[in-house]
């Protein structure tokens, strides 16, 4: 039964890999479709590294979340928390307009971290928010067993885990960027390979 008087509305996107034109065009979509959150999946610098990458969507007055990708390092990570104010929804899970936000990413190209130990932390950051009626899961990394992996690089098992047993009710990845946008159903989760074009939620 529904009780929330109104959705959160976010942007979710990811993999841009240092492009000032696709972070401005992105900051711009979500000034547009006035969205609550940008909710960014990793991989945001790349190749050419470029400075002020996540600056277009503060100068949007936009909320920001991020986890971490693999060309992102943990000194990355924590610089874009300290210039930027931004969470990394890999230490902090996030509950806004009741619905509950956590994460996991894959910083310094480790893409497939000990999966008991990925699916005890987002077990974890879960249980913390198990009163919260809507639940998002994201993670750089696709999770195994899913569409994504038609790429021919693997998920994760341990994040293919945490959706069976958690169910959140939608769950966001990135990394695989020939299927971007992809979608699938696991149970009630709804499973979305999101990139650099981002897509919009409500839930």
């Amino acid at each position: 039964m529904e009780n929330r008087k109104d959705k959160l509305k976010i942007l979710a996107a990811g993999d841009f890999h240092g492009s000032p034109e696709v972070s401005r065009r992105l900051a711009e979509k979500a000034e547009k479709e006035n969205v609550d959150l940008v909710i960014l999946m990793g991989d945001m610098t790349g190749p050419v590294q470029t400075k002020n990458i996540i600056k277009p969507f503060i100068d949007k007055k936009k909320k920001v979340m991020f986890v971490p990708g693999n060309w992102e390092t943990e000194e990355d990570a924590e610089n874009f928390t300290a210039m930027y104010g931004i969470k990394n929804l890999e230490k902090h899970y996030v509950a806004y307009k009741g619905v509950g936000i956590f994460g996991i990413g894959s910083a310094d190209w480790n893409l497939y971290p000990d999966d008991e130990k990925t699916f005890n932390h987002l077990k974890r950051q879960h249980e913390k928010l198990k009163n919260l009626e809507k639940k998002i899961m994201i993670s750089h990394i696709h999770a195994a067993g899913t569409k994504s992996e038609l790429s021919g690089i693997p998920g994760s098992d341990g994040v293919r885990k945490a959706i069976n047993k958690l169910q959140p009710d939608l769950f966001l990845a990135g990394h695989i960027h020939e299927l971007e946008g992809v979608e699938e159903k696991i149970g009630k989760t709804r499973v979305v390979n999101v990139g650099k074009k981002g897509k919009i939620f409500e839930i």
